[in-house]
């Protein structure tokens, strides 16, 4: 991505991981059946100024997905565009213009581009691509395989670190299939986050590869401790915050969710229980997740 020398470039790299992020954020989780309550369609959550959590109602969809917005110097991440195209049911590429929009005024960039990439091909991560089309100096990643690869430039799929470079703030992409062939994390040095897509979240943890989601977690854990994860970010919550127990499939009201982030203990017992219950397909449970092993 080019640079634009009309202000001082923000360092990501000095103060790395920063410390004026924050996670103190009540998320919208459902409204009481019958209740006649409402919540934002899309919420938006400023970790700090360069980083946003959005959540997608569970009015919009019961699977009520995470999506991450990158800014760099020179461009954004937008990692995954959550579970439908109707820009009035959800108004994802309007949410995520305003925040850009904020962004270059107050760093005087006249140009700024958009990479629209995803945790995985799975519907509720990619239907809002459609909202994205004709967008001005926006690039839509396929979610497929060969579109990950081609554009990132992986040459060792998928144990392989790849950089992509927003501009001063440089991401470190790598694959975790095993949920989904074409699954990659996002590793961003300056939150300190490691993001899983689906592989490791509070929630049902959807195995169609065992051998493959063993072997990438075994590489997330790597990573992590190497790099100094501070929060392991999915893209779900589907456990309680009672030990072992989850909300329904297609649950819109989940009133008692645990936090959305995770530590790196928690995704080291995420890597040994998956190892434990390689060889027994089926459903186990855990305090803080659930595998659903499904060959």
């Amino acid at each position: 991505m080019p640079t634009e020398s009309l202000n001082e470039p923000v360092d990501f790299l000095t103060s790395a991981p920063t410390s004026s992020g924050s996670l103190d954020v009540q998320w919208c989780h459902g409204t009481r059946p019958g209740s006649g309550d409402t919540e934002p369609k899309i919420q938006v959550h400023r970790y700090d100024e360069h980083t946003f959590v959005f959540r997608q109602s569970k009015s919009v969809n019961s699977e009520a997905p995470f999506l991450y917005l990158f800014l760099g110097n020179a461009g954004a991440l937008l990692l995954d565009t959550g579970a439908t195209d109707d820009q009035t049911l959800c108004p994802v590429r309007e949410t995520v213009d305003q925040q850009i929009a904020t962004w270059q005024v107050a760093h005087r960039r006249a140009s700024y581009e958009l990479v629209v990439a995803h945790t995985h091909g799975h519907y509720d991560h990619v239907d809002g691509d459609a909202q994205f089309e004709g967008r001005p100096d926006t690039t839509v990643i396929g979610a497929d395989r060969p579109s990950v690869v081609e554009y990132f430039g992986f040459t060792h799929w998928p144990d392989e670190v790849v950089q992509l470079d927003l501009g001063g703030r440089v991401l470190e992409v790598t694959g975790i299939p095993g949920h989904e062939d074409s699954s990659v994390a996002v590793l961003d040095p300056w939150t300190g986050f490691l993001l899983t897509g689906d592989n490791v979240y509070p929630g049902r943890l959807y195995v169609e590869d065992m051998p493959a989601f063993t072997d990438s977690l075994d590489r997330l854990v790597k990573l992590a401790e190497a790099r100094g994860v501070r929060h392991v970010m999915g893209c779900h919550i589907e456990m309680s915050r009672s030990p072992g127990r989850d909300y329904p499939v297609g649950t819109t009201y989940q009133p008692d969710e645990p936090p959305l982030q995770m530590t790196v203990d928690q995704l080291r017992g995420v890597r040994d229980a998956a190892v434990a219950v390689a060889g027994s397909p089926g459903v186990h449970t855990f305090d803080d997740f659930a595998i659903v092993y499904e060959p």
